[in-house]
């Protein structure tokens, strides 16, 4: 029994041994890759002042996932607080936060490119989402950050844990978006109007969940019991044989086909329900004539 003892303690030494040195590796490459500095000289696009633009620019933020983790009010929230992956908070971008005093040029590298003013990446800003959003709505998404009244609220800093950076360094997590966007993407101009085109240009803003081929799975660097994103193709373990009126009640009620309740703590409809008629009929146009694919391919 001793020697058995003996065994298991030097197993033991030798695999916590592993560990640490995974953990060192992890935190010396992360870091590495965190300090990189990318050069940055973005176009600004015209940016409106009218009570008309300063809307169409709150309605982007809505649609586009900003209010949430920038908060309602822009004054920031907290949407990562896990000590072992990250705890994460959307900057303060109204006049009483940092994000409130950038400059215009400031604003569209890390809308377009997801890159801080000092050069480095943003944390998990979404920038590959956002990278093709057209000057319009770009220049329209300003004009609503200039309107906003100040929110004197400083949320705690951002940090990834050790977990967190393990699973960046496996290629789990996007965590450095300025490492994935496409710096050299044409801006989109798109004809607001009911069609596939429309859709496949607001749909942009379902692949970080659903993947760039829109048939779900498990959602990159989220725990294990989280639910996985659905299949938007139209195939058999997706949205075939739903109908327009299907998608609009999913959307903005979180209800799908037969009554069953979607998990809105994963789901967004806090962002989809404020969708207009015309953006998610032209959503529907664009994922009904998706080629369908088998769950999970992403």
């Amino acid at each position: 029994m001793r020697k058995i003892l003996k065994w298991l303690g030097r197993l033991a030494a030798v695999v916590m041994a592993m560990v640490l040195v995974v953990l060192a590796a992890a935190y010396g490459l992360s870091a590495w890759r965190m300090a990189r500095v990318y050069r940055i000289d973005p176009p600004v696009p015209v940016v409106p002042n009218d009570a008309a633009a300063i809307a169409r620019g709150d309605h982007v933020a809505s649609i586009r996932g900003c209010k949430d983790c920038h908060g309602q009010d822009l004054g920031s929230a907290t949407f990562i607080n896990d000590p072992l992956v990250a705890r994460l908070s959307g900057t303060n971008l109204t006049p009483g936060g940092p994000g409130g005093k950038l400059s215009n040029v400031d604003l569209v590298r890390a809308i377009r490119h997801g890159v801080a003013p000092d050069g480095r990446s943003l944390l998990f800003m979404p920038a590959q989402e956002f990278s093709h959003l057209s000057d319009e709505d770009v220049g329209d998404l300003l004009a609503y950050l200039h309107s906003i009244p100040a929110v004197n609220r400083t949320p705690p800093a951002n940090r990834v844990g050790p977990l967190g950076r393990v699973l960046f360094v496996a290629g789990k997590i996007p965590l450095l978006p300025a490492e994935i966007v496409n710096h050299h993407a044409v801006p989109a101009k798109p004809l607001v109007a009911t069609t596939a085109a429309y859709g496949a240009y607001l749909a942009a803003a379902c692949t970080g969940c659903h993947g760039p081929g829109f048939s779900g799975g498990h959602i990159p660097g989220t725990p294990p019991d989280w639910p996985d994103a659905a299949n938007l193709t139209p195939g058999p373990t997706g949205l075939a044989g739903w109908s327009e009126a299907d998608l609009k009640r999913a959307l903005r009620q979180g209800i799908a086909p037969g009554g069953r309740a979607l998990k809105t703590d994963y789901m967004p409809v806090r962002v989809t329900k404020n969708m207009t008629d015309q953006e998610i009929s032209a959503l529907y146009a664009y994922l009904s004539g998706l080629q369908p694919k088998p769950r999970g391919h992403r």
